[in-house]
């Protein structure tokens, strides 16, 4: 039974079911990423973590990897939870987004709103370091000064302040939560 549900799976994912007595160096590295996601599948979950699933694969490769979490997503009815630093890849894959810095949330927003108009210093940041497919699109590249600080030590106000190029000294005091409905930012001096 756990065979044939293993091959099964394979098959799922996009390998041949005679895959199944191979050794783990004898598949690429695409190969080997849709093993986990075969694996991960193996008892219906609901909810799928994924960890940066194409952050070593080449582009064409993590194309086909993100198609396959496209289709099996609407063939089984998963939510995924995508961790990603690649924000090209997160533009067209989430439906909603949350920008982490030290561990904690800065901004939650629907993609289009976060990508078209992001309200913290840090992620307008982050974003305008994002390659854009049109070569005449204005690039104003914000360039973060400062060292970032330990995670181990985080700073008591806004962990972000040491860098921030809007912050004041009520920013160092004590950590903003995230505010607002639709689009949330943890930040006193939010974009506009």
């Amino acid at each position: 039974m756990i065979a044939r549900r293993a091959r099964e799976m394979l098959e799922l994912v996009g390998l041949r079911p005679e895959h199944y007595d191979r050794y783990p160096h004898m598949f690429s590295g695409g190969q080997r990423q849709r093993i986990a996601i075969a694996r991960a599948l193996m008892l219906n979950p609901k909810v799928l973590v994924l960890d940066e699933p194409v952050s070593a694969l080449d582009v064409s490769i993590q194309s086909q990897i993100l198609n396959l979490l496209v289709e099996l997503q609407e063939r089984l009815n998963l939510a995924y939870l995508f961790i990603s630093h690649d924000l090209s890849v997160v533009k067209h894959f989430a439906d909603d987004v949350i920008v982490m810095y030290l561990g904690r949330a800065v901004e939650k927003a629907a993609k289009e709103d976060l990508f078209a108009a992001p309200r913290h210093p840090y992620s307008k940041a982050l974003l305008s370091t994002t390659p854009r497919a049109d070569p005449d699109a204005k690039k104003d590249r914000i360039k973060l000064e400062g060292e970032l600080p330990s995670p181990m030590n985080v700073p008591k106000g806004c962990a972000f302040a040491q860098r921030c190029w809007l912050a004041t000294d009520e920013c160092r005091a004590a950590p903003p939560e995230l505010s607002g409905t639709t689009h949330q930012v943890a930040c006193l001096y939010p974009l506009s």
